[in-house]
């Protein structure tokens, strides 16, 4: 991916915190993938500034569109083509991964957590610390920001479910604040969220819990994890469930356990699940989700919409969500649970 004269001018004005040609297929789960043209790391407040005047001059001027932009999280729900995106992808670094814990008092309790912040990582210290509602969070291997994106969820609940509220900023624009969870107009997978938007922190509501029975609940989370999906290199389910029925069990039926394409192939463990090849395709991962949802058609009458978001595809093909449909968020998080 060779940028182009205008991306180098903002890559010129940002300095040294915008990479150009940056890998993002090892900062996906899946592993594999092209470059982003630009790739911009946020750790400041100061630096976000900065970045998003960046990024309003170059729409203004008309040397960047306003689709330009692109979020990623822990890219725990996002497929990049072996091309790359031809744009500017965003991320925001540890400096907004903090964790506020209750302090024990007050009718409803919260914790604010930074957009950055793994969810499992959440999950684990709210558990330590006594308090119940997140537990769930541990099966979810995004980030919090990702999370309040594309309303993640699994294992019973969701971000819908817990959500007070939260802060976010527009990059391309001097929109922003703090906004209760209503605002989102939550759906399964899915929220108001627009692509150029960008969540910074949330607040979640708990409740008081003891230590054990909350550090039991995330072991036996993982525990089911480790005995129903697969590991190594996925995005977690690929599909959505249909109403009253599972993908997992569409695409067993198909007679799909196991099928390849090239460097990718669906899973024997779970068959919602697509495995890439260490060092594999993108490209192969793509053209299996799409010969997974013909068949599934074709021999069960169904047609499925995965969750996984793609970048870089351009027109899908799949029925995802694609980075040019802002219908769903950012590849912060990954779906969790049974499907």
């Amino acid at each position: 991916m060779t940028p182009g004269p205008e991306l180098r001018a903002v890559a010129a004005v940002l300095g040294e915190r915008a990479v150009l040609s940056k890998p993002l297929g090892p900062l996906t789960t899946y592993g594999v993938g092209g470059p982003a043209a630009l790739y911009v790391e946020i750790e400041t407040a100061s630096e976000l500034e900065e970045v998003r005047a960046a990024l309003r001059d170059a729409v203004a001027s008309g040397a960047l569109g306003e689709r330009s932009v692109f979020v990623i999280g822990r890219g725990s729900n996002l497929l990049v083509s072996d091309g790359g995106f031809d744009g500017i992808v965003v991320h925001l670094g540890t400096g907004f991964a903090g964790l506020e814990l209750p302090d024990g008092g007050g009718v409803a309790p919260v914790v604010r957590a930074g957009a950055a912040l793994a969810l499992p990582v959440l999950a684990r210290r709210v558990a330590d610390a006594g308090w119940s509602g997140l537990s769930w969070a541990v099966g979810v291997p995004g980030s919090v920001g990702g999370a309040v994106r594309m309303n993640a969820g699994g294992h019973g609940s969701d971000m819908a479910s817990c959500l007070v509220s939260y802060s976010w900023v527009d990059l391309l624009t001097d929109a922003g604040g703090t906004d209760e969870a209503a605002r989102l107009a939550y759906g399964y997978r899915t929220s108001s969220v627009t692509r150029g938007q960008l969540v910074l922190a949330a607040t979640l509501g708990v409740t008081p819990g003891s230590v054990a029975a909350q550090q039991e609940a995330v072991s036996d989370i993982v525990r089911w994890r480790r005995e129903h999906q697969p590991g190594g290199s996925n995005a977690g389910s690929v599909f959505t469930n249909p109403e009253g029925d599972s993908a997992g069990r569409l695409i067993e039926s198909a007679g799909l356990k196991g099928f390849r394409i090239g460097s990718a192939h669906v899973s024997e463990k779970h068959a919602n699940f697509i495995q890439a090849d260490k060092g594999g395709s993108a490209d192969d991962v793509h053209a299996l989700m799409e010969h997974v949802r013909s068949v599934v058609a074709e021999r069960c009458g169904v047609t499925l919409r995965t969750e996984v978001r793609l970048l870089g595809f351009g027109e899908g093909k799949t029925g995802a969500v694609e980075a040019t449909d802002d219908r769903q968020g950012s590849g912060g998080a990954g779906p969790g649970g049974p499907s």
